[in-house]
């Protein structure tokens, strides 16, 4: 999705080393051989000169086109059109990859900035094309396509592109928007990134980086934990001042944009990004909260009882259990679990998969300077995607490897779709990653021997399904209590805190306590009150994070259906995941009998959850 040295100087104390050389790094000459490849410059010169052809060609004359008999030239100008969005969307994906191996490197970051530049100054001369066809009168523009098949075939992404009309301004404000957002929003989620990658945090007299000092937050030793916990506060709060004036600038230049759009809700113009209704995400987010006590509360509890303590600390969420084997998980192993789950449910989907270790379409290991979390980036149809991982040989790592593999099967399968009509919303892309971490925990769960393994098994699929449904929607509602309350002025750090605290106290429950102090009188500064500020998603793609929720209620209702299937299961979710952007998850999920618009779906998926978690409290009867 958001879309690059030297290995760490060590990694997790009581850990094996995972060395970045030891673990597969990307090969990125499938896009360009290297940043000053010839034909980048090659390309980018190609790409100005057709869409100044483009422009003269078709500004202007689209309304003319659409009268004439099967639309006249509007096949044709689409096509070029896509032509060059493939061409631009190469230039500026490997642009993006090479930062992310990187983004401290100044080469790195002046290529990306220059490659931003230039492909904004390109592709405002083709702003005026989306923004013209939207103002096509619908009786043209539907016979048009009526008896033309060859324009037919774009019937999805104009009938898509459409349901913008209402919210387009005029040419030239949108010109302005577009050229300006190079000094806008993208050099503030830019100032963002490269912030956050250049901080280190000292635990116990070592300095690491984000990825590594957020790992610790899992280990063994409960004083390890604090002291990661005290180190990642200490030094969010020693930059609160930076990532709240992000916060705040981001968040007004959205209201701005919203404003001048017509849009009256924080979220609207992410639910119409995501071409769902919002009213089908109201019924989601209601859904997890009124879950709240039986999930999150109810586990959490029962955890604090298995650690021996009356409330977990916020740095005790995602602690081992005590009777837990912990060992670290090398690659191949990864690699042999996640394909052998792929390949039980079906050959062809390990098939895809594998072709991303054969040809180094993953870069896995922990850098200096290198993004932190992991993402699969789509790149354009004619190439392939790319997975960024952070692999430390956790069993969460392992499930992050078959999450980001989904996506990578997902973008792979839908591709043939081309560039206009390849990419999905953001709703529909979490399915296929989250349906590959249900198979390979269910993979791994079926090969457990003793009630011990399948407890820790289970307590870890709940704890990462808690992150990914619960923790997601209260981000959620912590992003539309910021982003409402920014209206009437900019918020100050405490502000944003207490909002953090109080959407997370609601989630969370009473046994995990979050309250400042909580790491002590001998610790100054914030604690979990900053903690708001590294999740990276609340920059780059404001309310993305309700995507996550959705997929994994869609998936257990969707694996639900595939264990009492017939034969045929499979044959139809290739075919969801070939529609990349081309139908509305109602008809996506028509063949297997499932409704997102009905409110007891939610409940549906929710039901999983708690039943692994009615599992485990009989496993620790």
């Amino acid at each position: 999705m958001i879309a690059i040295s030297r290995a760490p100087s060590s990694t997790t104390a009581g850990n094996a080393r995972f060395e970045a050389a030891d673990l597969p790094s990307w090969n990125l000459s499938d896009l360009y051989a290297a940043m000053d490849a010839p034909e980048i410059a090659a390309d980018l010169d190609r790409s100005a000169a057709m869409a100044s052809e483009f422009q003269q060609r078709w500004r202007g004359k689209l309304g003319e086109e659409a009268r004439r008999p099967g639309g006249g030239g509007l096949v044709e100008a689409i096509v070029a059109f896509e032509a060059l969005e493939e061409i631009l969307g190469r230039l500026i994906s490997y642009a993006g990859l090479v930062y992310s191996g990187d983004t401290s490197d100044p080469e790195r970051a002046k290529f990306y900035g220059d490659i931003q530049g230039k492909i904004t100054d390109i592709s405002s001369k083709l702003l005026f094309f989306p923004l013209e066809l939207n103002r096509l009168e619908d009786a043209d523009i539907d016979r048009a396509m009526s008896e033309s098949a060859a324009l037919s075939r774009y019937r999805p992404w104009i009938v898509d592109l459409r349901k913008d009309k209402p919210h387009q301004l005029e040419d030239r404000v949108e010109e302005l928007f577009h050229e300006k957002s190079i000094t806008g929003h993208g050099a503030w989620n830019r100032l963002f990134d490269e912030t956050m990658t250049a901080l280190r945090f000292e635990v116990d007299g070592e300095e690491l980086a984000l990825e590594e000092t957020l790992n610790l937050l899992q280990d063994e030793n409960r004083a390890r934990r604090r002291s990661a916990a005290a180190a990642l506060a200490r030094t969010f709060g020693e930059n609160l001042r930076i990532f709240t004036l992000i916060t705040n600038t981001l968040a007004k230049d959205k209201e701005i944009s919203d404003r001048w759009r017509g849009f009256t809700d924080v979220a609207e113009s992410r639910h119409l990004a995501n071409r769902v209704e919002p009213a089908v995400v109201d019924a989601l987010a209601e859904a997890v909260a009124q879950a709240y006590p039986a999930i999150s509360h109810r586990y959490y509890a029962m955890k604090a009882k298995w650690l021996g303590l009356d409330r977990l600390e916020f740095w005790d969420r995602n602690a081992p259990l005590p009777d837990s084997q912990r060992r670290d998980i090398s690659w191949a192993e990864a690699r042999a679990t996640v394909l052998s789950a792929y390949a039980g449910f079906s050959p062809d989907m390990a098939a895809i998969a594998e072709r991303f270790f054969e040809r180094d379409w993953i870069d896995a290991g922990v850098r200096p300077g290198k993004s932190p979390g992991a993402f699969a980036h789509p790149t354009v149809p004619s190439a392939h995607p790319y997975v960024l991982l952070n692999y430390l040989g956790k069993p969460r790592d392992v499930m992050t490897l078959a999450h980001e593999l989904g996506h990578g099967v997902h973008q792979v399968l839908a591709g043939p779709q081309g560039a206009l009509m390849a990419p999905t919303p953001l709703t529909l892309a979490e399915t296929a990653s989250v349906f590959g971490e249900m198979l390979t925990f269910r993979s791994l769960l079926d090969a457990t021997t003793t009630r011990a393994e399948r407890r820790t098994l289970l307590a870890s699929k709940v704890e990462d399904m808690i992150n990914t449904v619960v923790r997601q929607i209260a981000f959620y509602n912590f992003e539309r209590r910021l982003h409402e309350e920014r209206r009437s002025g900019e918020l100050t750090a405490e502000r944003i805190g207490e909002i953090w605290l109080s959407v997370q106290a609601e989630s969370l429950g009473p046994s995990v306590n979050l309250e400042p102090g909580s790491l002590g009188p001998q610790h100054a500064g914030p604690g979990y009150e900053s903690f708001w500020t590294y999740v990276p998603h609340f920059i780059h793609s404001p309310f993305y994070v309700y995507a996550y929720a959705f997929g994994d209620c869609l998936v257990n209702s969707l694996y639900a259906v595939y264990q009492n299937s017939e034969a045929g299961f499979q044959e139809k979710y290739f075919a969801m995941l070939k529609a990349g952007g081309t139908k509305h998850h109602s008809e996506l999920l028509a063949p297997f009998g499932l409704d997102a618009s009905d409110p007891s779906f939610w409940s549906k998926g929710l039901s999983v959850i708690s039943g692994f978690i009615d599992e485990l409290e009989q496993l620790s009867a």
